[in-house]
């Protein structure tokens, strides 16, 4: 059944996107489960612009020793009818139990593209550990994630060459719950060349949800993404607020 989800996943790719951040953990929810989330904006007058943000989420729990998951994610816009965002994104994980309770393996595999970084394609493969920390608040989970991906980019400008990296994968995942009708979540993702560290990503991502009706919730997202050494001529951060409505399944 995972098979067909994942293909299901790669043959949508023209849906618009954004991403949301909780952790996902095994034994989460037992069996096929996942989210919808769209964002729309639009404006008339003295700026016309519109700007269109969805994504899906789906993922296979056997609830005992493993969770494989898959999200496919883009993001497109115009301001006065001149393109200023196109954005495509799909990641593939799967997190396998080698303790009970507090480790676990990842493999992972990604690819990007965004041509406003003028990154035509972005693809990379990686594993790497997991670890559960402390629990410091009731309802909460926090995982640190240490591994290495090898990555491939492609640019479209001929002055930027194609990369060939290898780079260490770094993370903190947190996510807690507050009160009964709200989860707030926080990323962390820091990412160096292995035989260059002052060349390296990062990225921080806030997200908080508030749960509207039944599955329906809305999502408020903040990120800070950080890239050394971006494509000539682009800007080596973005910063991102976006509000959006999450429909879990």
């Amino acid at each position: 059944m995972r098979y067909i989800i994942f293909t299901l996943l790669l043959s949508v790719h023209s849906l618009f996107a954004v991403t949301s951040i909780e952790p996902v953990e095994i034994g989460q929810t037992k069996g096929i489960y996942g989210d919808v989330l769209i964002s729309l904006e639009t404006k008339k007058g003295n700026t016309n612009k519109e700007n269109y943000k969805a994504s899906v989420f789906v993922a296979d729990d056997n609830n005992v020793s493993y969770v494989t998951w898959g999200r496919i994610a883009a993001e497109y816009g115009e301001t006065n009818d001149n393109e200023d965002t196109n954005k495509l994104y799909l990641h593939i994980r799967h997190i396998h139990a080698l303790t009970k309770q507090t480790i676990r393996y990842e493999l992972f595999g990604q690819v990007e593209e965004d041509q406003f970084k003028r990154i035509k394609n972005r693809t990379l493969l990686g594993a790497g550990l997991r670890f559960k920390v402390l629990q410091i608040f009731k309802d909460a989970k926090g995982y640190i994630g240490i591994g290495a991906f090898g990555e491939s980019i492609r640019y479209t400008t001929p002055q930027d060459p194609s990369e060939f990296n290898t780079r260490l994968n770094s993370y903190l995942a947190y996510s807690m719950k507050l009160g009964d009708d709200a989860r707030l979540a926080y990323t962390l993702y820091y990412q160096p060349k292995i035989n260059q560290f002052n060349d390296y990503a990062m990225s921080h991502k806030v997200e908080l949800q508030l749960h509207i009706y039944q599955e329906l919730f809305l999502s408020f997202k903040i990120s800070y993404d950080v890239d050394s050494y971006p494509a000539i001529g682009v800007s080596d951060y973005d910063y991102t607020q976006t509000t959006s409505f999450l429909y879990k399944f």
